[in-house]
């Protein structure tokens, strides 16, 4: 019995039509999922961030013996919600002699800034969304971009107490970020690489914060001052300029610069964990390998984030407020020369024993 060629050629035509097909709806699938990708990082950002102002306020409450939110849902669980809900309803008021269009954009690029910062931050070792050599280049350029919403909205706002904390503010972030320039320039002589991910790979043995704990101590003391935190929240001193930059701000744009702030924040100590406490890393302690295989890498690059959330929470409840120029004075004369004079000394070491990774 001899074979059909109109059969075997219907066949094969039946088969590449449906390859085609298939090929086609694996594209429109990765379209699909590369358009919405970065809801992936912003939805969670946003839930935590909500979630950071209950932690605080709970923890607030703990610490002066009061129970603090508990009456919107369980626990209080639902109060973010309903506070995000209120801001959101409420009318949004603009001043008369503000500058109008200046006034609605600076919340905006505050917040949108605050978010662009957590696209080079790896998760794990596979969970990142832009795994770029030029990270750390990438977050410096970001936050030093966050001033200008400040700057704007102190200035568009007409008014002169939020254009005096719109000034405290961005010259409390510019100085501070030269001392944690000048630490993260530190890390980068040790790795060689500007590569977030190399960074936290390159603690496998031993993470940076034991051989560079002063750095550590400066770099999280920066990370305060950076995201105007207690006890260097002088752009916000209430007695003197009752909110600072955002005193003329209500509804939505009140809510966008306190999400901002708190997303900043949460940035800070993802920082702090990956330039100093290895990341999505376990320790390397032998009590701790059993659970090497049993948690993914982003259960401990999130629960050493959470650690530092509750020292940020802490140095709000315990540190009294510092004037502004001892705020000054601390980060031009005290942190300023010390990050500096490590990298020096780093620089000088590594190059006698020939050991410079570039």
């Amino acid at each position: 019995m001899g074979s059909n060629p109109f059969l075997f050629r219907s066949i094969l035509n039946k088969i590449m039509l449906f390859d085609t097909v298939l090929n086609l709806l694996f594209s429109i699938f990765y379209t699909i999922i590369s358009i919405f990708e970065p809801f992936f990082i912003i939805l969670p950002l946003l839930i935590s961030v909500a979630y950071f102002t209950l932690a605080e306020r709970k923890v607030l409450g703990a610490i002066h013996k009061r129970l603090g939110p508990n009456v919107i849902g369980l626990m209080g669980i639902l109060q973010p919600l309903s506070d995000g809900l209120k801001l959101f309803l409420k009318e949004t008021i603009i001043p008369s002699n503000a500058d109008a269009l200046l006034f609605v954009l600076a919340p905006l690029i505050t917040f949108t800034l605050s978010l662009m910062g957590w696209a080079v931050i790896p998760y794990s070792k596979h969970a990142v969304f832009a795994d770029i050599d030029c990270g750390v280049l990438y977050i410096f350029a970001i936050s030093s971009l966050s001033v200008y919403g400040i700057l704007l909205s102190g200035w568009s706002s007409n008014s002169k107490y939020a254009f005096l904390g719109a000034l405290r503010s961005a010259a409390q972030m510019i100085s501070y970020e030269v001392s944690i320039g000048f630490i993260v320039v530190t890390i980068i002589l040790c790795t060689g690489s500007f590569n977030l991910t190399y960074i936290v790979e390159s603690q496998q043995k031993t993470w940076f914060f034991l051989p560079f704990l002063p750095l550590f101590f400066i770099f999280f003391t920066s990370s305060l001052a950076e995201t105007n935190r207690h006890p260097f929240d002088l752009p916000e001193a209430e007695a003197e300029l009752v909110s600072g930059y955002n005193v003329e701000y209500s509804a939505m744009g009140f809510a966008l610069f306190s999400l901002g702030e708190y997303s900043n924040m949460l940035l800070m100590s993802s920082l702090n964990v990956i330039f100093f406490f290895g990341g999505w890393l376990i320790p390397w302690l032998p009590i701790f390998q059993p659970l090497l295989y049993c948690f993914p890498g982003s259960f401990w690059f999130g629960l050493k984030i959470c650690f530092f959330v509750i020292l940020f929470i802490l140095a709000r409840a315990a540190l009294p407020r510092l004037r502004y120029d001892q705020l000054m004075d601390l980060g031009w004369k005290s942190f300023l020369p010390i990050s500096l004079c490590y990298v020096v000394f780093l620089s000088f070491f590594l190059l006698c024993f020939n050991s410079l990774p570039f």
